[in-house]
């Protein structure tokens, strides 16, 4: 009887063990979507443009779901026949969708539904209507912050904390998918921190959650209704959900609402520095025991980094106490910031630790890359070096004007590249200008051949590059190898 009464209690003693430990499929959704749905509005916007005539595309956001919608639902009743003559202003109408974080009306909601609207309408799962301010929006992130236009209290939800989602969890979606009107669709989470190249600090989280065209800008919320997403992206071959979508995590979209609702712009931190991934052939080069963390390939001068002593050639391992695994997390963790703070920064220099004290810059949103593109057509070649497949020219006069490069840029410029060669499997392309090999600093080919020859005379195995083109610089980790076996 003893024996019985404890396999019984073992049995109850696992069950609620794993009734801890993992929460299993809910029997319905339905009071969370008695709760939820009231705070979830559909966004109607109008924009006013300019035809090109017949035939002419139509500019904008909306341009894309204007001829779907046309060829879909053409247009009823007696017609004229075929309009003629250019048309001067036409108006598009959108929909999307976003939730309300604030009583008083407070709209979250994407930027791309809003982006160069002329109106802006909300409408309630009540069925009211109301036309919103627009507060603040950032195409960075793709997210707006919206005002309702109306003296009286609102249903409204909150967000939770995204970094406690975990994939396999259950999540729900509520939007306005093509227009339908409220709808609620239920899966799970299939990853986290996505990077889809859709800006600078993806980090989204993926679900097979039906996020369908209308429910951009809508909530993901978890079981126990809270935000942790804003539905902004899928991947789809027909434009409808395939089970791929992804949304912006709370964790950084409340940061960006909490300033575009404080300010009307966003305030990110700014470190002033270019950085590029850390390979496994670049790790070993830096005398880094595995590819971690952010590798600075340029410095701005007179910026916060600089002035905090980070240099280039530095690998950035940790930022205010947070670690950098990839280079990826580096912008955002920066970005979330705030703007004049010092804080810590962890690099590896030479194989060594070493911690810097930085205080953070403001990041001037209106800043962007101003170094011309590749141009290496009709320069002398006077004075070239071939060097593991790489043809080296010095920069000249002719050269700098040919690639609108300042006087003090010097460096070897890459006139040509043996395609078979292990400089471009390294990545390396004509146009590319060499400043710096190993800690020597390059101003012609001559002087890139000598620095090359004296490190194979220490018997090295690899050489770090330090590259400037057109979108910046770059180290490349090249073996002293002639030619490719």
């Amino acid at each position: 009887m003893l024996k019985v009464f404890n396999t019984a209690l073992a049995l109850l003693f696992f069950v609620t063990v794993q009734s801890a430990v993992a929460r299993g499929a809910p029997d319905s959704f339905a009071d969370l979507a008695e709760r939820l749905m009231p705070a979830v509005v559909n966004i109607s916007t109008s924009q006013t443009v300019s035809s090109a005539g017949p035939g002419g595309s139509i500019p904008g956001p909306f341009n894309d779901m204007f001829e779907e919608f046309m060829r879909k639902f053409p247009q009823q009743g007696p017609q004229t026949g075929p309009r003629q003559g250019p048309q001067k202003n036409r108006k598009l109408a959108s929909l999307g969708s976003g939730f309300i974080i604030h009583p008083e009306g407070i709209v979250v909601t994407n930027n791309h539904v809003i982006e160069d609207a002329d109106e802006i309408t909300i409408n309630l799962a009540d069925g009211e209507k109301y036309v919103a301010k627009l507060i603040g929006r950032d195409p960075k992130t793709d997210l707006a912050v919206l005002k309702i236009e109306a003296k009286r209290k609102f249903p409204f939800v909150k967000f939770g904390d995204s970094r406690k989602a975990r994939v396999g969890e259950w999540v729900i979606a509520i939007g306005n998918p093509f227009g339908l009107g409220g709808s609620l669709s239920a899966g799970v989470i299939s990853a986290i921190n996505r990077d889809i190249n859709a800006g600078p600090y993806d980090s989204f989280i993926q679900t097979d959650t039906a996020i369908n065209r209308g429910n951009s800008g809508g909530p993901l919320f978890n079981m126990d209704g809270e935000v942790i997403g804003v539905n902004s992206a899928i991947i789809s071959p027909t434009g409808g959900s395939v089970g791929i979508g992804f949304s912006i995590p709370s964790d950084l979209a409340e940061h960006v609402i909490e300033q575009l609702q404080k300010f009307g712009e966003t305030r990110r931190g700014w470190l002033g520095v270019r950085i590029q991934q850390v390979t496994d052939e670049l790790a070993d080069t830096l005398g880094l025991p595995k590819a971690k963390g952010a590798l600075v390939s340029e410095v701005s001068e007179g910026g916060p980094a600089q002035k905090g002593g980070v240099e280039a050639g530095d690998v950035i391992v940790s930022f205010d106490g947070q670690d950098i695994d990839q280079m990826r997390d580096l912008p955002r963790i920066v970005a979330d910031t705030a703007v004049d703070k010092r804080v810590d920064v962890v690099v590896v220099r030479k194989g060594k630790q070493k911690k810097l004290k930085v205080v953070t810059g403001k990041l001037d949103e209106t800043i962007e890359a101003s170094l011309s593109p590749e141009s290496a057509g009709g320069a002398e070649q006077s004075s070239e070096q071939n060097i593991l497949g790489m043809t080296l020219v010095g920069l000249d006069d002719k050269i700098r004007e040919e690639l609108a490069l300042d006087k003090d840029v010097q460096g070897a410029l890459v006139r040509g590249v043996d395609s078979s060669s292990i400089a471009y499997d390294s990545g390396i392309r004509r146009g590319d200008i060499i400043t710096k090999i190993g800690q020597v600093k390059i101003t012609n080919g001559l002087e890139a051949l000598k620095a090359i020859e004296a490190l194979k005379a220490k018997e090295e195995t690899s050489v770090l590059l330090l590259l400037r083109n057109g979108g910046g610089s770059r180290f490349v980790a090249l073996k002293l190898a002639s030619e490719k076996q």
